[in-house]
């Protein structure tokens, strides 16, 4: 079964194919995914890989975390269902006045 690993520290310059080709070493890689920020386009610094197994997962996990890419340390775990957030207000109508 696959498991999905959460991945932080990753470089801005980091591409996902360069991602996915490093975790390849630890076993097969279904994706990799870097997040990006929506108004800059610019990535924010971590992302998700998708091992085909667990095994191989366990293995990234033990091989990549805490360890270098591209000169920043990176943190890799198993990824976690995403928290419920509460809806943002929108700051211009919060009694602030006109920006």
């Amino acid at each position: 079964m696959a498991k999905k690993l959460y991945v932080g520290g990753i470089s801005y310059s980091t591409s996902e194919d360069a991602l996915k080709s490093h975790f390849a070493q630890a076993g097969a890689v279904e994706s990799a995914s870097i997040i990006m920020d929506k108004m800059t386009g610019r990535s924010k610094g971590f992302g998700f890989v998708q091992m085909s197994s667990d095994a191989d997962a366990d293995k990234a996990i033990e091989m990549f975390n805490g360890k270098e890419l591209e000169g920043r340390t990176l943190t890799v775990n198993e990824a976690r269902p995403m928290e419920p957030r509460a809806p943002r207000s929108n700051t211009r109508d919060a009694g602030r006045g006109n920006w």
